[in-house]
């Protein structure tokens, strides 16, 4: 494969990928609609941190024997999975805590500060405990390193396309949640909001579970 062909094609691969609404497009939209744009880039920083890393270690063939180890895999998937219930669950339940009796200011929701560190390490959490993203990398990113290319150049020149486009996906994920910033005034909204990202994270931590 030549080396503009290999570029192009993992370009389109990780694009179509990204584009696929899932946990790291929630985590944004509820960080950012919620009117936390600072953490909301530190999320997706710390994203695109964990998808970096990855690709370093596919590319240093580490993770190639974390696959190849099921007490590994099955190790860091339940870790992984224990997290995502554990941020979902909490998630729901501070929709619960200091509700207004009657439409007043509800804070409970919009607790911590706006703050990019507190993100990233969110974001850096979510990616790096979820065992499948270092799964993909590993059966996809050999098939577009050229033959005579070295595998640690090109695997992170692909990985820093992947980080690319996921960070203008997410440039434009924290423009469109400025809209829904204005209809989450209303505390009841915010909560509904929660409870759908609650719900969605929640989901993913036991689909992580179930996985093979």
């Amino acid at each position: 494969m030549a080396f503009d062909t290999a570029l192009w094609s993992f370009a389109l691969v990780v694009g179509l990928l990204t584009l696929t609404p899932g946990l790291d497009t929630a985590l944004i939209l509820r960080t950012s609609a919620l009117g936390r744009r600072r953490r909301a880039w530190g999320v997706v920083l710390g994203i695109q941190t964990g998808t970096l890393l990855w690709g370093a270690l596919t590319s240093l063939g580490v993770t190639a024997l974390l696959t190849a180890s099921h007490l590994a895999y099955v190790t860091l998937r339940w870790v992984g999975a224990a997290y995502l219930v554990w941020m979902g669950v909490r998630m729901l339940r501070n929709t619960f805590r200091g509700l207004p009796a009657h439409g007043g200011d509800d804070t409970s929701l919009l607790r911590g500060e706006d703050a990019v560190l507190g993100g990233w390490r969110q974001g850096t959490l979510t990616n790096l405990l979820n065992p499948k993203v270092g799964a993909f990398y590993v059966a996809v990113l050999p098939q577009f390193i050229p033959d005579g290319a070295s595998h640690f150049a090109m695997g992170l020149l692909l990985t820093s396309v992947h980080v690319l486009i996921g960070l203008v996906w997410s440039a434009v994920l924290i423009g469109f949640a400025r809209v829904l910033h204005g209809l989450l005034r209303e505390p009841r909204a915010r909560r509904v909001l929660d409870r759908i990202t609650g719900t969605v994270i929640a989901a993913f931590g036991v689909r992580l579970a179930l996985g093979d």
